[in-house]
């Protein structure tokens, strides 16, 4: 753990008194961090870690959408300490969020905190820096209408890594260029909102108090319904948080349906970094245009 000196004096720094790392324990991570439970004298925190050369400004990115989604004062993130280098290794500490059980309301509360999330706005689709979406870069070049930004920054970007890494098929390519044609007809227009951007199962926490608190944002401004299909991608969440997503701010006609096309982003993010079965997912979406 060669940076653990660094961490103790960035918290030392922070809690205003000396502070002596006691212990620390990996609490999972996969191909792109490593994370740690980090037990001090003045309390827990957890560490994320990964390569400054593999992923350069990966932390920073993070901690700005932190920082945006915190601002609007809508629903809890994890409370910021520091980001830092050490060698080549990069690490973000965060104040160590202890897991509880789920409120009799916490999908009522959550569908609505997102809500409530969705209606802060911006004049354009985008936003004013680049950040990840898993390990890739995702670019966030600033549209007028959902339908140029979508298909530019989200879905070209993502084929074209496709077609080059030969994991997609000419066929497939094609009814992308079909589906484009039919975008401005397909989702309702709707000012941008500001959008977690990575919203699935792995990416919520149920606080110690009982109530949804939000991890690894990949943020921007975008159509709200994207958080929506992401988080019904892997499994879904339960009922009551659509219901109340949609009691306080309303969903147009039709929008279970295009969640299936919000969600070719994310197949093709998944197609890029692992392949396999995902490509046949996008196929079953795509094919018919």
């Amino acid at each position: 753990m060669g940076w653990k000196s660094e961490i103790e004096k960035m918290l030392t720094e922070f809690v205003g008194t000396d502070v002596t790392i006691n212990d620390f324990s990996s609490v999972g991570g996969g191909s792109i961090n490593e994370t740690y439970k980090v037990k001090t004298n003045e309390g827990d925190f957890f560490v994320k870690k990964n390569s400054v050369s593999l992923y350069p400004q990966m932390f920073e990115k993070e901690v700005r959408g932190l920082q945006i989604l915190r601002a609007t004062n809508e629903i809890d993130t994890p409370e910021i300490i520091d980001i830092g280098e050490s060698g080549n290794d990069s690490f973000l500490i965060l104040k160590f969020i202890n897991t509880g059980e789920k409120t009799s309301s916490f999908w009522d509360d959550f569908g609505r905190q997102i809500a409530r999330l969705h209606k802060h706005t911006n004049s354009y689709f985008g936003l004013d820096h680049n950040n990840y979406i898993g390990s890739l870069h995702q670019h966030n070049n600033k549209h007028d209408n959902w339908s140029d930004f979508f298909r530019e920054e989200r879905l070209e970007r993502q084929v074209k890594l496709a077609r080059n890494n030969n994991a997609v098929d000419r066929e497939t390519v094609t009814a992308f260029d079909r589906f484009y044609t039919r975008l401005g007809e397909i989702f309702p227009e709707e000012s941008p909102a500001i959008l977690h951007g990575d919203l699935w199962g792995g990416n919520f926490m149920v606080s110690e108090t009982g109530n949804p608190v939000i991890i690894d944002p990949a943020i921007y401004y975008g159509h709200r319904e994207m958080d929506l299909g992401m988080s019904k991608l892997f499994g879904g969440f339960d009922g009551q948080f659509y219901l109340s997503y949609n009691r306080y701010y309303p969903l147009e006609n039709g929008w279970e349906e295009r969640l299936n096309y919000c969600n070719l982003y994310p197949l093709m993010v998944h197609v890029n970094l692992f392949g396999g079965g995902y490509l046949k997912s996008v196929r079953s979406i795509i094919s018919r245009f």
